[in-house]
């Protein structure tokens, strides 16, 4: 079946599908999805395009086939073969989760896709570290990857999500990378993000230096972390939390952020009046910013959300930041970044030609380039 549609907009007349189905496919790289499999749920979601529902089915039923032949594998003692499955069905899982809201059915669908992410890691990246950064009397989930090649106590990456991705995620399109380069990596679900929103009940909070600081001081705890070069990143909504935890958490060297959010209230704004006119035409589900802040309601959230500011906070960022953007980014368009950098005095700009949104999906080297230049 031939369906209108490119790589980037697999489904023209629907930018929410289109941006989850973009974000699955960036994972093809580290053999977290097959392009094939995703090709066969984008043609049957196109015989179902007006059914809401069809999403999550339609993903679902590919992950739930995908997870049997992992569990197959396993039992035969074949752990290469079942890591490999069961980190696509965990994707897989995860991105039919994200269309369904807030109630058992999210949650069950969540639980599959954690198991198999936990199954399929455990196995494809045996030195990966399944841990807890102790947090206000609890705790967040986190990833911790070690780098192969460094020999000493190295430098490392604190990594956020944004708004509706997860560390499994993460861990994979940026500590993989990183940790050829010679950089551990903390790949963690903060507030509002991830395991820590769905199985801790821990919403998102505007003051991120209070989990940015839980991270540092985890790492900075660890014999093979320099505390001393250890930077800050994060992308989409998390290039806000990023900035925010730089500007009050001195301890950071480094800041990097793409695809990052100066005022997050007005871009929100602008999404809620698109929203009431068509769903369809943005990139995110109706429940998903009141589930994420943990309030009831649209209304009630984008009053919280007035303190998601950079405002009066930027310029108290004093490490140096790399500020990156796709050229194509349709969802924080690329002329917000000269007001990033003018607000930050050690700041420097990047810009990718021909990317989106999602800059190490999309442009793995290009990414990897600019920030591991900036690192040093």
């Amino acid at each position: 079946m031939f369906y209108p549609g490119n790589w980037i907009h697999s489904f023209p007349q629907h930018f929410q599908w289109s941006n989850a189905t973009l974000i699955a496919k960036g994972m093809a790289p580290y053999a977290a999805v097959a392009l094939e499999e995703i090709d066969r749920v984008v043609q049957r979601l196109h015989q179902r395009i007006s059914e809401p529902h069809a999403w999550w089915e339609e993903w679902g039923a590919v992950a739930a086939q995908v997870e049997r032949a992992a569990d197959a594998a396993a039992a035969q003692g074949r752990d290469a073969t079942a890591g490999n499955y069961y980190l696509r069905a965990g994707n897989y899982y995860y991105t039919g989760e994200r269309m369904l809201p807030p109630g058992a059915q999210k949650l069950e669908m969540y639980r599959k896709s954690l198991r198999c992410s936990h199954e399929g890691l455990k196995r494809r990246y045996p030195t990966l570290e399944i841990i807890d950064v102790p947090y206000e009397g609890t705790a967040l989930p986190a990833y911790f990857m070690k780098s192969p090649t460094a020999k000493r106590r190295a430098p490392t990456v604190v990594l956020f999500d944004g708004l509706d991705n997860c560390k499994e995620m993460s861990v994979l399109f940026a500590g993989v990378e990183l940790a050829f380069r010679g950089f551990h990596t903390l790949a963690i679900d903060g507030p509002g993000q991830g395991e820590a929103l769905r199985l801790r009940d821990l919403p998102s909070r505007y003051d991120y230096e209070v989990p940015g600081k839980a991270a540092y001081e985890y790492v900075a705890s660890r014999a093979d972390v320099d505390p001393e070069r250890v930077a800050i990143m994060a992308y989409s909504a998390g290039g806000y939390y990023a900035p925010r935890a730089a500007a009050f958490e001195k301890r950071y060297a480094a800041c990097v952020a793409w695809g990052p959010h100066y005022d997050y209230h007005a871009v929100w704004q602008k999404r809620w009046d698109a929203m009431q006119k068509d769903e369809k035409a943005n990139a995110t589900s109706h429940f998903q910013l009141p589930w994420v802040l943990g309030v009831a309601d649209m209304e009630t959230a984008m009053e919280k959300l007035k303190k998601f500011t950079l405002e009066g906070v930027a310029q108290l960022i004093t490490c140096p930041m790399l500020i990156c953007w796709g050229e194509q980014d349709k969802l924080t368009p690329p002329p917000y970044g000269p007001l990033f950098q003018s607000k930050i005095a050690k700041s420097q700009l990047a810009t990718v030609p021909g990317a989106g949104h999602m800059l190490p999906l999309e442009n793995t080297e290009a990414w990897a380039k600019e920030i591991v230049e900036f690192l040093g």
